[in-house]
């Protein structure tokens, strides 16, 4: 399990040396007081790059040389990188460079205004959804236009017209309904350019639909199959009838409105997917032309909750807290190492044998303003302690022996390939994964921890990686200005090895902050759960507070945070699709890990979150009661009194180890479910 990470701002982070948010992890630069951008605006079109020159003076007007500066624009309509901003997305946005000068002392930033429109479109196409247009059928229309590059436009602005309105009428979202036999041409025009599909309706010849839904009884987010087959009189079968579903809604409780009770979607094999966020009676409704079948399914409460309680601490109140990470000793005993955040580069090692009285053994002291990230070999051989804000600004990962665990020591210090500053790792027994500064993430053989040595590396093309999480050979990334990266390196499935990694698909997600890959016994399916972490609230009904000032400072004004956790099936590599997510509006996703089906989300200022995720997923997993248990450390001793700001949750022997930001270690206990009494 290779969990804390970091925090995000809302747009993508992208930067000279800074992998993440400005405030947890900037590299202060003294005496800079002033930023100039060349050229000082600029104007483009999709797809265009230019160089953007950002100089820092200070106050006597000589030049900060190599100043760590931070450049990022909103999330998926520039990028920046390698001194270049790229325009993605047509629109007037904001580009903003900040250096940060020192805790608690306000940024210096710059503005820089980017102006991006479409170029011209080259071609128009009708992409037509599946099945015939038979009379009183409706068929999805929509429109795909391209550039001259190959590349897409998005959001083009169409008008739909039917040649025949007698025989077929098209509405503005380009839906196709059938009224008579006939022929009929549907077209778009957008932006001067037009597309055209033909059509010959004919009469329905659909008599009754046949479905098949195995389900009577369902939970709150249970996933059924709807299966359904068109016939003629005869008991034909109509191949390529369209049948479309639709429920009816009854609530269990006739006091309380319902908002949004159900789902309907589509499997990659085209079959429709239905799931229930409310529970009560829903009227399933299969319809072709003027054919309808109807199935009743009742959908009863989740009732995944249990109660949840603290049995340990390991309190640590003096500085903020970062990652944890539990295992056990070569002695036999628990252990738990745990980083600190603008802590002087101290990593603490706790006893955790009995989770009810957790006792500190150890310190470990690098050359480091914040320990972001720390892991363990999962043979518990050697210990990883990620470094930012070294004194030489050469960062790079430390590598401690865990031959006596509760007092490990300094086993080598790897720096080739790490100057800028090391956010994330992720170990495996004979392989270390390191990420550079946000830039690529560098795979180092540890056989031998004294003598580590680079063995190759990985740069996805302007992307900046946060997290990554390798299993069964294959490096899954989380990449802002990308989205999620699956890499070969060892699986050999996809051609790649240790020495030679190579891409085997990305996933494009508005998202490039935690993952964790999960392979779910009883589907077979390979989830990704990808989380967001945004820190600005701008533009929410609740903006937040502004905590920047005092962050990681003895009182304080209490964290705000955003975003959420999306949910991906990639039992398929090539064909990775959206299913589901866990989403709080009022709150923030953090570190992420699953066991068994269940999710141990760290949620920031919402606590740590444990959630069911058994069966196959679709839907917003708040919303369908599947939340296990809630706790959230308020703490009147904490570095920020009663300020929860959970950083990592794990599951360990039976326990939930989680580490708050203002509160240091926790450990709970998750009860049983008490036996229900009629």
């Amino acid at each position: 399990m290779n969990v804390v990470r970091c925090i995000r701002v809302a747009t993508v982070v992208v930067a000279a040396t800074i992998a993440s948010s400005p405030l947890l992890h900037a590299q202060y630069t003294v005496g800079v007081t002033r930023l100039v951008a060349e050229p000082a605006r600029l104007t483009l079109k999709a797809g265009e790059s230019a160089a953007l020159k950002i100089t820092a003076y200070d106050s006597a007007g000589k030049v900060v040389a190599d100043a760590p500066l931070r450049v990022g624009g909103p999330r998926e309509s520039v990028r920046y990188a390698d001194g270049r901003l790229t325009a993605l997305r047509a629109g007037s946005y904001v580009v903003v460079a900040t250096a940060f000068t020192g805790r608690g002392i306000a940024a210096v930033t710059l503005n820089i205004p980017v102006t991006i429109s479409w170029p011209s479109l080259s071609k128009l196409e009708i992409v037509a959804g599946a099945g015939r247009l038979y009379t009183g059928t409706m068929l999805a229309h929509a429109v795909k236009g391209s550039h001259a590059d190959g590349s897409v436009r998005p959001g083009l602005a169409t008008t739909w017209r039917s040649s025949d309105p007698t025989v077929a009428t098209v509405d503005r979202f380009g839906n196709a309904t059938a009224l008579k036999a006939g022929a009929v041409t549907v077209s778009a025009e957008s932006e001067g350019m037009s597309a055209q599909v033909q059509y010959t309706v004919v009469t329905s010849p659909v008599a009754r639909i046949e479905t098949s839904i195995k389900e009577t009884s369902v939970n709150t987010g249970d996933v059924v199959h709807l299966m359904a087959v068109a016939r003629r009189a005869n008991g034909e079968a109509v191949p390529d009838a369209k049948v479309d579903w639709t429920y009816i809604y009854t609530p269990d409780d006739t006091t309380a409105a319902p908002g949004g009770p159900g789902i309907i979607d589509r499997a990659p094999d085209g079959t429709p997917l239905f799931a229930a966020n409310a529970p009560g009676r829903f009227t399933l409704v299969a319809q072709s032309g003027t054919a309808i079948a109807r199935t009743v399914l009742d959908v009863k409460p989740r009732e995944a909750r249990r109660k949840i309680s603290i049995t340990g601490r390991g309190v640590v109140n003096t500085t903020a807290t970062s990652d944890l990470w539990p295992w056990t000793g070569k002695d036999g005993r628990d252990y738990c190492l745990v980083g600190t955040w603008g802590g002087d580069g101290y990593a603490l090692v706790f006893d955790i044998t009995d989770m009810n009285n957790i006792v500190k053994t150890d310190s470990i002291h690098v050359d480091a303003r914040t320990i972001n990230d720390v892991t363990v070999s999962p043979d518990g051989r050697y210990g990883v302690i990620t470094r930012e804000g070294a004194s030489n600004r050469v960062n790079g990962v430390v590598i401690i022996d865990l031959a006596v665990p509760a007092h490990p020591k300094v086993a080598s210090i790897f720096n080739e390939q790490l100057t800028g500053g090391v956010h994330n790792a992720f170990a495996t027994n004979d392989y270390l994964f390191a990420i550079s500064g946000g830039e690529k993430y560098v795979i180092i053989d540890v056989k031998d921890i004294t003598k580590p040595r680079f063995v190759s590396e990985y740069k996805h093309p302007g992307a900046r990686i946060h997290d990554l999480w390798v299993r069964d050979g294959i490096a899954y990334s989380a990449q802002g200005g990308a989205g999620t990266v699956l890499v070969d390196v060892g699986n050999g499935k996809y051609g790649g090895t240790i020495e030679r990694p190579k891409l085997i698909s990305v996933f494009p997600i508005n998202s490039g902050h935690e993952i964790y890959p999960y392979v779910q016994q009883s589907t077979g399916k390979t989830y990704l759960f990808i989380g967001d972490e945004e820190m600005n609230r701008a533009g929410r009904v609740w903006e937040g507070t502004n905590y920047g000032p005092t962050l990681g400072q003895a009182g304080g004004v209490a964290q705000t945070s955003g975003g959420y956790v999306h949910i991906v099936d990639a039992t398929d590599p090539m064909n990775m699709r959206k299913v589901g997510r866990y989403h709080l509006e009022d709150y923030g996703s953090h570190d992420i890990i699953v066991e068994n089906d269940v999710l141990y989300q760290a949620y920031y200022d919402g606590g740590v979150r444990v959630v069911d995720v058994s069966g196959e997923l679709l839907g917003n997993l708040a919303e369908q009661r599947r939340e296990i248990a809630v706790f959230k450390p308020y703490d009147p001793k904490a570095l920020t009194s009663n300020a929860p700001f959970v950083m990592n949750a794990m599951p360990w022997k039976g326990r939930v180890l989680f580490t708050d930001f203002n509160s240091g270690l926790w450990a709970a206990k998750l009860e049983d479910k008490p036996p229900v009494v009629p």
